[in-house]
């Protein structure tokens, strides 16, 4: 049951991360999304598309927590935290 939970926060964490960043592609950028995706990598930006992404977390984190659903919040920060180590690899390589 915990681990039912957990995953479906890490899955909402994920979808979150994933709509904040095509709602930032579609507000900030004239190319279309795919392109967009594909300059940011050869840009050496997409660690800040990703970022930006990240920010929408907030959301599903608090709201979770609010209705003490804890172990969903945590899977929510366990996407968060995935999101942080693929920005360092990228980073780093």
């Amino acid at each position: 049951m915990i681990k039912k939970e957990i995953f479906i926060g890490f899955l909402t964490g994920i979808a979150a991360n994933l709509t904040g960043m095509l709602i930032y592609i579609l507000i900030f950028s004239d190319l279309p999304v795919w392109e967009t995706l594909q300059e940011s990598w050869r840009g050496g930006f997409i660690g800040t598309l990703i970022t930006a992404g990240a920010i929408l977390n907030f959301l599903p984190f608090f709201y979770f927590l609010k209705k003490e659903k804890i172990y969903r919040a945590r899977g929510v920060l366990m996407a968060s935290i995935l999101a942080a180590v693929v920005i360092a690899i990228i980073k780093l390589t």
